[in-house]
């Protein structure tokens, strides 16, 4: 029977190829039955979850306190100079320059990526903003955001710092960023769950040096990484920790 390998729905969807060509590359080193299973949504990915129906995942950091703490799971790597940071932009014609300038009322596209949704609320509070006095408008992607902010269909952004930045250079010229977080500390993670556990020595270290190998580095290249670093417990336990506190 195959184990199943799962990525966080708010990846690249130019890198859909560049995961198929990784879980072929890892099922060939780990000599392991691994199969992708691509999920649409947050929701149905971590039904699955919870139904014990994953064993290998690419987790946002928002569900890293779930994965470990109610199902077992344990970190193996993270992307080499990758961490998830959240921007607020605005219409570049909107005459507001800082956060705490905005209003009650206004509307805010967001995406469902939750780590990002939720540093964005953050750094709207400034402005006296809650969830209780914007209106929230859920978008499948960061393109989109983008669109509705240009058509004036809403009024703030809130994005995942590198989709923003992956933007066409024509997109970003008619947007403004108000802030940009600096937490530094937050990121995606490889994880494993119960039933590869003790493998996991054995995958953190092909992963490691998977940069290392000219046919792993053009793995990686096909999914926008230099290479992978290794996440230890204790890592993990902080970052849990921290999106713990920022949650309340």
């Amino acid at each position: 029977m195959s184990h199943v390998f799962t990525i966080s729905p708010d990846f690249s969807p130019d890198h859909i190829s560049g995961w198929y060509i990784f879980n072929t590359w890892l099922q060939k080193q780990t000599g392991e039955a691994i199969h992708l299973q691509m999920y649409d949504d947050f929701q149905s990915q971590r039904e699955a979850i919870k139904n014990d129906g994953i064993d290998l995942i690419y987790a946002n950091p928002f569900d890293a306190a779930m994965l470990v703490r109610e199902k077992g799971f344990l970190p193996l790597v993270k992307p080499a100079g990758r961490v998830d940071e959240a921007i607020i932009a605005v219409n570049a014609k909107n005459p507001v320059e800082d956060v705490a300038y905005l209003s009650p009322g206004i509307r805010v596209a967001v995406t469902e990526d939750p780590d990002v949704h939720l540093m964005g609320m953050i750094m709207l509070e400034p402005g006296d903003l809650h969830a209780g006095n914007v209106a929230t408008n859920v978008y499948d992607t960061y393109v989109l955001v983008a669109k509705h902010l240009l058509r004036g269909d809403a009024d703030v952004g809130i994005f995942l710092a590198e989709a923003y930045d992956d933007l066409s250079n024509m997109i970003k010229s008619q947007l403004k960023i108000l802030v940009r977080s600096q937490i530094s500390v937050i990121h995606h993670s490889l994880m494993i769950g119960p039933k590869l556990a003790e493998k996991r020595d054995e995958f953190q270290r092909l992963l490691i040096d998977m940069s290392n190998d000219a046919k792993g580095k053009g793995v990686l290249d096909g999914l926008g990484f230099e290479a992978w670093i290794g996440v230890e417990d204790e890592e993990m336990e902080f970052m849990i920790d921290l999106m713990d506190t920022l949650n309340t």
